[in-house]
């Protein structure tokens, strides 16, 4: 797939989900009002209210125990299946972000280790080695992965 094809295929959906929330937004906005003052009475009539916002919380704190460990899956996964260098080079990962959302057209990971001295630094050479086991990891048909030293500077990327 070419650039320009990448980059149509990208303003094409963004214009498509930015279509899709607009037509949203302004269907039924004085039913949706009437539906909540219902909603709201009825929760207060059975005490449901209460009972309703822990269970809201809860999935909200599973997700942030999600993204708090893809790092250690991902380091879980190169123990178990990289190369020793991989391991050592992983064994920097501090944080990872993006690897449990992909939907195969514009899928985006970053993956933040403890190097330092960004693209001209010690960790330039590891960044590869860390995308290449990203790659391993997750598999997306447009997938990039990118690699940033301690202070968010540019390390590296690849395709997963």
């Amino acid at each position: 797939m070419g650039m320009k094809t990448k980059i149509a295929l990208g303003a094409v959906v963004g214009i498509a989900v930015i279509g899709a929330l607009s037509a949203n937004a302004g269907d039924g906005d004085g039913d949706a009002k009437s539906d909540n003052r219902t909603s709201a009475s009825a929760g207060e009539k059975t005490g449901g209210a209460s009972e309703a916002k822990p269970a809201d919380d809860k999935p909200s704190e599973d997700k942030a125990e999600e993204k708090a460990s893809q790092a250690e899956q991902f380091k879980a996964f190169v123990q178990k299946n990289g190369t020793s260098k991989e391991k050592d080079a992983v064994s920097h990962v501090t944080k990872v972000q993006g690897a449990d959302e992909q939907n195969d057209i514009l899928d985006a990971a970053d993956v933040y280790t403890d190097f330092t001295g960004g693209i001209m630094g010690e960790g330039t050479g590891p960044a590869k080695l860390i995308a290449s086991a990203f790659a391993d990891w997750k598999d997306s048909e447009n997938g990039l992965v990118t690699i940033y030293d301690a202070d968010g500077e540019l390390l590296g990327n690849g395709q997963f």
